[in-house]
């Protein structure tokens, strides 16, 4: 999933930061095989339950890497429940060298064509658009990314450490591929995870204005806050009311801010930020936070944004309430939900207990119901490998343009690869204007200004991580 990092208000900064557009390499077949291949992988329906075609795709995806050149015996399409995942192997030279794995995901949110301009399952190309379900999150990347491995080796490129394509099953519901392949992948060098931060272009002129990567992301969480009652007549009120000692409760942790934090990525991207920040007051913000996380008057400004409230520490929120079974009748139980999105490095135990004493009411009994679709997971390295190598290939692909490294509210397979030691790095190739911005809804779409460009860039991001 995309996510937009600075306000509308940076951006007429930023394009006086670029650079001109750099003119790609053309690469006609692997250009032509990425159309096609996007628009078959849209029209197979990847949704979970009951005709799900997940699987379809991870072998619509075999047979053109055989056709290209790898063995079957090196693609490996493992079913697991009503979807599947596909892990393809292309061996390196030296097989001391951990592998490099890039990830994507080949299901897809539900659609509805009833609500769509046109039918979300069949592709449609209008006005240099890919129209579908999957065209930004995330099949398209996810071919674009396949069919550039697949020019690269053939043009003789001689891999020293393997490649490794990994396309999970389920990212977009329960993530249970993604972390069986997180652990089957354990021994990675690094994860380059093509579902993940990427570029923004001008709304005006269409040129890009800065490019993210993905370095961290908050831990989902849900917890369910429960008070119970003997309850009774409503013509008899008593102190002890669920759904009121439930709203005292509801009002302190919505009253209540944890401690500010950095690390080393959201330092980073709060340094970068304030350098192309338009508004001197958020620039000044996101500077004196760098210097002082518990500057007073840096948190008010950047707490009252909701472009970067969630990024100053961890945020829990209600947002479901119950309570209550007849009008007449005082409640037995209430009960709400408060999602939290925590800052790498705490666990949920932690943080629920955090929770609990904001509460300060015992009757109010607090349970973790999340289940096993999130784990914490440590924020990934500034490795100087992938940051120069990024830069490179943004750089060969679109021209000099700010680079940002960011923290995710979100989650992806990288949480997983994270969780068992993996550094991942969400780092697509595509650009896109915030116009275009439909990922999970009404007539997804992407440019098909990113297929030649984003064949550049991911030809020198594999050459340069896979050579040493």
């Amino acid at each position: 999933m995309r996510h937009i990092l600075l306000t509308v208000a940076s951006l007429g900064a930023m394009a006086l930061a670029t650079g001109a557009e750099a003119a790609p390499k053309a690469y006609p077949d692997a250009e032509a095989h990425v159309l096609d291949m996007a628009k078959k992988a849209i029209a197979l329906r990847s949704v979970e339950g009951e005709g799900n075609q997940t699987p379809q795709v991870a072998e619509l995806f075999k047979q053109r890497l055989i056709e290209a050149g790898w063995s079957a015996s090196d693609i490996e399409i493992v079913p697991y429940k009503d979807t599947a995942y596909l892990i393809a192997t292309w061996k390196g030279s030296d097989p001391s060298l951990k592998p490099l794995v890039v990830s994507a995901h080949m299901d897809v949110v539900e659609a509805k064509p009833a609500d769509w301009q046109r039918d979300p399952f069949t592709p449609v190309v209008e006005n240099g658009y890919l129209f579908g379900r999957g065209a930004s999150d995330t099949k398209f990347e996810a071919v674009l990314a396949m069919e550039s491995m697949i020019q690269l080796r053939k043009e003789g490129f001689k891999p020293k450490r393997s490649l490794v394509i990994a396309y999970s099953g389920d990212e977009e519901t329960s993530m249970a591929t993604s972390k069986l392949i997180a652990e089957k992948l354990k021994n990675a060098e690094l994860v380059l995870n093509v579902d993940g931060a990427s570029g923004t272009l001008s709304e005006e002129t269409g040129k890009p204005l800065y490019w993210t990567w993905q370095g961290a992301e908050k831990t989902y969480i849900d917890y369910q806050i429960e008070v119970t009652n003997p309850g009774g007549h409503s013509s008899a009120p008593r102190p002890d009311n669920a759904i009121v000692q439930l709203s005292e409760v509801l009002a302190r942790i919505g009253a209540y801010t944890f401690k500010p934090e950095l690390n080393d990525v959201t330092r980073a991207y709060w340094t970068e930020a304030a350098k192309l920040e338009a508004d001197p007051r958020k620039a000044k913000a996101m500077r004196d936070f760098v210097a002082n996380p518990n500057d007073p008057a840096a948190l008010a400004v950047l707490r009252a944004d909701p472009a970067t409230v969630g990024r100053v520490s961890t945020t829990c929120v209600p947002t479901m309430l119950s309570g209550g079974h007849a009008r007449n009748a005082l409640p037995q139980r209430a009960t709400a939900n408060i999602n939290c999105r925590i800052f790498p490095g705490h666990t949920r135990e932690e943080i629920m207990a955090e929770l609990e004493k904001v509460a300060a009411m015992p009757p109010a009994r607090f349970s973790d119901v999340t289940g096993d679709d999130s784990t914490m997971a440590p924020a990934s390295p500034m490795r100087p490998d992938f940051v120069a190598a990024a830069r490179k290939a943004v750089t060969a692909a679109w021209g000099p343009v700010p680079i940002i490294p960011a923290q995710s509210s979100g989650a992806s397979d990288s949480m997983w690869y994270r969780a068992v030691g993996v550094p991942s790095y969400g780092a697509s190739a595509s650009m896109m204007k915030d116009s275009d911005e439909f990922a999970h809804g009404l007539n997804e779409r992407v440019s098909l200004v990113n297929i030649r460009p984003g064949i550049t860039y991911y030809l020198s991001m594999y050459k340069d991580l896979a050579s040493k």
